[in-house]
């Protein structure tokens, strides 16, 4: 088993979710909180999830995956709604839950990664909370080649599909026909630019990042590349060993906040702004020369490397971004050994918005999975 939750081992043998055998800290939460019911009228989030997770084995589609196949999408199906309960608003009399589905992919990374769930299951699981509404409405929207492109880069969409028709038939509400015609289109859609099992593929590397990065370009036409310089953009925990893996793998300038921030006499709990302009000045500086160099942070979010990630393409240069994914004792110790060690709180506050990168950002992404 990849996962501690009650996934049917054989479904050739019964297809029965033992929901006694699942006692977790979320489910109160998701029993006790409303949905809407013109989409929900089965009531509360933790009935939603039990019918979402019957249908879900019930699917033959599912049944004929691999075993670890069926681990994963099962387990997103059982936290696809996690985040409902702290998503929930009143608005106008109805029950919202708007960014229910980036919010609950936050949630699960970080409570995987403490339970020590192997990375490429972790990230497969969030990927799947993350984009699990996609299905219900690719269709209908103009950027919808651009966005099958976008989420096949993470998500295996088949398994997608899956997971999202289970969602509506786990439901009571008026128009779940609807729904199941739009994953029928999804579906097809994929199969049609051929992204259903795989990611979509670009000409090269450099196609793809400017794709992502522009409007009204056709992806399979390749892209002249013409960057003349590579930042190596980190990315990791604090704790992480980044000053460690540059010093054995790089010989190249390094643009560090940690450093400004001991140039500056700043901690990591203080206003940051000071630092990321002395950081910002030291990259223009090799970027103009078309020098290669590192830039040394935690990087943790899409937004924080997307402003560096603009910077380096507004000067033509070539990202790669190297990614530690440290298990967390080891991220605890190495922490404490740390001459400017951080505050566990400022590392769960890290962890609320901790998105490691994809290809969707960057020319190449190198993805560093390290021992406990």
């Amino acid at each position: 088993m990849l996962l501690p939750y009650p996934c049917p081992a054989d479904p050739r043998v019964s297809t029965a979710v033992p929901w006694d055998s699942l006692s977790e800290p979320w489910i109160a939460p998701m029993a006790s909180c409303p949905q809407d019911p013109e989409h929900h009228a089965e009531g509360d989030v933790w009935t939603h999830t039990k019918m979402v997770c019957e249908a879900l084995v019930g699917l033959p589609g599912w049944q004929a995956l691999a075993p670890a196949d069926r681990e994963v999408v099962f387990a997103a199906a059982l936290l696809h709604d996690i985040a409902k309960p702290v998503c929930t608003r009143i608005e106008d009399g109805r029950i919202r839950q708007p960014g229910h589905s980036p919010r609950g992919a936050l949630m699960v990374r970080a409570m995987l990664w403490k339970m020590g769930v192997a990375p490429a299951v972790r990230e497969r699981i969030a990927a799947l909370v993350r984009t699990h509404q996609i299905p219900f409405f690719l269709i209908d929207q103009d950027d919808a080649r651009r966005r099958a492109a976008k989420i096949s880069q993470t998500v295996r969409c088949d398994h997608l599909a899956l997971l999202t028709r289970a969602d509506a038939l786990g439901r009571i509400c008026r128009d779940v026909q609807k729904l199941l015609d739009n994953i029928d289109l999804f579906v097809d859609f994929c199969a049609e630019h051929e992204c259903l099992d795989g990611p979509w593929t670009f000409p090269s590397a450099h196609t793809r990042f400017v794709y992502f990065r522009s409007e009204d370009r056709d992806p399979r036409f390749a892209v002249h590349d013409d960057t003349r310089c590579e930042v190596v953009l980190m990315s990791g925990l604090p704790g992480s060993g980044k000053d460690h893996w540059i010093a054995h793998n790089l010989d190249l300038p390094v643009v560090s906040l940690d450093a400004l921030r001991e140039e500056l006499d700043l901690d990591h709990t203080g206003p940051q702004h000071a630092v990321i302009q002395a950081a910002r000045e030291q990259a223009r500086e090799h970027l103009r020369r078309g020098q290669s160099f590192v830039w040394n942070a935690t990087n943790l979010s899409r937004d924080l490397r997307g402003r560096l990630i603009d910077l380096c393409a507004d000067y033509g240069a070539r990202v790669r971004v190297v990614f530690l994914d440290t298990p967390y004792r080891r991220v605890l110790r190495q922490n404490r050994e740390r001459a400017a060690q951080v505050p566990l709180a400022a590392i769960e506050r890290m962890l609320a918005r901790w998105e490691p990168p994809d290809l969707t950002e960057a020319h190449q992404v190198e993805w560093i999975v390290q021992d406990e």
